[in-house]
């Protein structure tokens, strides 16, 4: 296991005394003293469940069956065309799990925390960062799934779920800061922060969460130039997801070297017709996941 106490440690000490207070903070949280925002605890709940080997059906649909957006999620997903390739309605949780997989419950569960995060008073501060970080993970996880069900070489699910998650450190962030008065006063002071740290702490959080190192890799790489031409990993899949989503945060396109930002501006273009073919495929599952 990553000694995130030592990482967290030599990380802070290029920016110590701008962000000290809050990656304090958040350190120790994540290193062993967690406190996790509320919207979060069934998302660790479901964590525990998944993470025993000898988890059945019966007992994950057990567990999820106390929090009922997760349990009306999956059901809607069990019966969308995305996954109801029979035509056949299923109407108990347990089928539908059957039916979508662990990986699909751990993505639903994040899915609610996340939801649920962005509606918390933490963030009202921040609504339109939230808001755009949101949707922007809803398409890429879209996306993501779609293109690993077409490459045939990667989990679907396992590509949605690191699509949802990408960014789930900037709703860490902002929903921390709420506490911190210096950011809620300071547009480009809380800008500083997410640009500099969301990648590191959502990487964090994940682990913490239990999410597999393939999942976590993808997370550290996803803003790193990956293979579009032969996509092979879930890495590649997630950063050809985000490159054709687009990015809906300008602060963080602004700080990409011209030519990389160039490049990126050509493949998106060159893959456009992607998007074009999977459009109801990516609207179904985005309006299954945020509804």
């Amino acid at each position: 296991m990553p000694n995130w106490n030592a990482i967290f440690q030599a990380e802070m000490d290029v920016d110590r005394s701008k962000h000290f207070s809050i990656l304090d903070e958040i350190a120790r949280n994540l290193c062993g003293h967690l406190n996790f925002p509320t919207c979060l605890d069934a998302a660790v709940l479901v964590r525990n469940v998944l993470n025993d080997p000898n988890a059945t059906t019966e007992r994950v649909a057990q567990v999820v069956s106390v929090e009922p957006l997760i349990s009306s999620k999956l059901l809607r997903l069990a019966n969308s065309a995305s996954y109801n390739t029979s035509g056949r309605q299923i109407s108990d949780l347990a089928s539908a799990i059957s039916r979508l997989g662990f990986e699909v419950v751990r993505t639903t569960s994040l899915a609610v925390a996340l939801d649920q995060m962005l509606r918390s008073r933490n963030l009202a501060s921040f609504t339109d960062i939230a808001r755009n970080a949101w949707e922007h993970s809803l398409q890429v996880a879209a996306i993501a799934r779609v293109l690993a069900r077409r490459l045939g070489r990667i989990n679907p699910d396992q590509a949605m779920l690191a699509g949802l998650v990408h960014d789930i450190g900037i709703f860490y962030l902002l929903y921390c800061a709420a506490e911190f008065p210096e950011y809620s006063n300071d547009r480009s002071h809380m800008i500083e922060l997410l640009i500099g740290w969301h990648d590191s702490i959502g990487e964090s959080l994940l682990h913490v969460l239990g999410l597999p190192e393939t999942i976590t890799t993808a997370i550290r790489e996803h803003d790193r130039l990956q293979n579009v031409e032969n996509p092979c990993t879930v890495s590649d899949v997630l950063y050809f997801a985000n490159l054709l989503a687009g990015c809906d945060h300008d602060w963080l396109e602004a700080g990409l070297p011209p030519e990389e930002s160039a490049l990126r501006k050509i493949d998106r273009e060159r893959f456009a017709d992607l998007i074009e073919d999977a459009e109801e495929d990516i609207r179904e599952l985005k309006q299954a996941l945020a509804a």
